[in-house]
């Protein structure tokens, strides 16, 4: 179920209704646990089981961990539990590309060796869950969250069903202690997560859907547009993919406020970065910081001076970009990635003060943009196709009918709310403005995104992550 459509509209009303009406704490989180574990078997029921026994290691593991005395044992405990999960999404994630890829070296080196195929379905949300699996063992193991006894909340933990398909990546504890706080229902929460939830969907259905309809067909065939049309599928693929994600996880937040809950934040205008690590610190928060403190703090940091830093940036950023999906034109934008924040590091001190803020912004938004086209593309050659028209005047088709008006405008609207987001107190001023004005805000908002939405749903972008 697809969050902007009827289907879950009638599933959240009955598991808010339930939820709520229901007098107990204890009660709450088993409807909320059976709902979300109903949620998730709406696309593959099966795939539930996998949840099920993955996160059942994590569990009986971090129970075990601090009553072992020896290190030795516990470093084998959550070793054990880390490749469990990290086995199941490399076997349904990475086999299938890991295998194509052989064949294809063996083919261009003349052998001939008999390479399986395999052909796996990809579990929705299984990069997500996984990572926040993770998270809790080695929590667990640091000492820094106490193992759950219930099952109950664990299981409520991973299959919260605002976060569970497409994040954020929620820490445990980030989320733990607020299994254990009684519910009381409050109007004023309510009504942010309304707000929120409506916010998440104009920027969807209005402006991602829109965008994407209108440079969708430069990306399926590059060779055949101009150069003009080109610089508006970048900048339009930009707009699109920040208001796609973003807003998935606006509404994601503001589902969990409807039910008393708190997610973390995931975005913070990422186009007003002015240097690829201020970007990072604003884009996919979530999954930066956990890059950051599961991986790449562990392989040094920047305790071993520049160059070992430097490395160590590259090799979170290009498994960072393996994370997003099983395809080279991933991992050519993770080392893109990592490689602008490792050549950061050679910037003079000089060019980041303040006065060079707004052109240390431009390049690197257009930096980010050249990136998306890496992810974006189909394959490495239409990548190289879209970056070579970027620069060199090249003929052929302009964007199809009002396709360039609605490109300019949303991304300027685009970076207009981002500026908007960063002033003072800039998430209460809904709640300052009158009330009638607030909802006639409101009301446009969930207008425009019904009339504009796709008949079907369109799926989020970071639904096959």
């Amino acid at each position: 179920m697809l969050f902007p459509t009827s289907g879950f509209l009638s599933f959240f009303i009955a598991a808010f209704t339930v939820y709520w009406l229901l007098g107990r704490h204890r009660w709450r989180l088993v409807w909320l646990t059976i709902a979300s574990a109903f949620f998730y078997m709406i696309w593959r029921w099966e795939f539930i089981f996998l949840i099920l026994a993955s996160t059942s290691v994590d569990y009986l593991v971090a129970l075990r961990l601090p009553g072992e005395k020896s290190s030795r044992k516990r470093k084998w405990l959550v070793t054990f539990s880390v490749c469990i999960n990290l086995g199941i999404l490399a076997y349904f994630k990475y086999a299938e590309f890991a295998l194509d890829s052989t064949r294809e070296l063996t083919h261009w080196l003349g052998w001939s060796l008999p390479i399986p195929v395999v052909k796996a379905f990809l579990p929705l949300g299984i990069s997500f869950y996984t990572f926040e699996a993770i998270s809790y063992v080695v929590d667990v193991y640091r000492g820094t969250t106490k193992p759950v006894r219930n099952p109950l909340d664990y299981a409520a933990y991973i299959l919260f069903f605002p976060h569970l398909v497409a994040g954020p990546i929620v820490r445990p504890n980030e989320f733990l202690p607020q299994l254990q706080r009684p519910k009381r229902f409050d109007w004023l929460r309510m009504q942010a997560g309304v707000h929120l939830f409506l916010i998440g969907l104009f920027k969807k259905s209005v402006i991602a859907d829109q965008v994407g309809l209108a440079i969708d067909p430069v990306f399926a065939a590059p060779g055949d547009f101009g150069t003009e049309a080109l610089w508006l599928a970048m900048l339009g693929y930009s707009v699109q993919i920040y208001c796609d994600f973003s807003g998935y996880t606006d509404m994601a937040l503001g589902l969990a406020n409807m039910l008393g809950f708190k997610l973390p934040n995931n975005f913070n205008a990422p186009y007003l970065a002015s240097s690829p690590s201020d970007f990072w610190r604003r884009w996919h928060i979530s999954l930066s910081r956990w890059l950051r403190d599961y991986l790449y703090i562990p392989l040094g940091g920047n305790r071993y001076g520049s160059v070992r830093t430097m490395l160590n940036l590259f090799i979170t950023m290009l498994l960072g970009g393996l994370w997003h999906g099983a395809n080279w034109t991933f991992v050519v934008w993770g080392a893109y990635h990592g490689a602008l924040l490792a050549i950061q590091r050679l910037i003079p001190k000089a060019l980041t003060q303040p006065m060079f803020r707004p052109l240390g912004m431009v390049i690197t938004f257009l930096a980010v943009c050249v990136g998306w086209v890496l992810f974006r593309a189909q394959t490495l050659q239409d990548a190289g196709t879209i970056l070579r028209g970027l620069v060199v005047p090249t003929s052929g088709y302009s964007l199809a009918g009002d396709s360039n008006s609605i490109v300019i405008v949303c991304l300027v609207i685009t970076m207009i709310g981002q500026a908007l987001g960063q002033l003072p107190n800039a998430r209460l001023m809904l709640f300052r403005m009158p009330a009638l004005v607030a909802a006639l805000v409101m009301a446009l908002m969930l207008t425009l995104s019904l009339l504009l939405m796709p008949v079907d749903g369109k799926t989020f972008i970071y639904f096959q992550f």
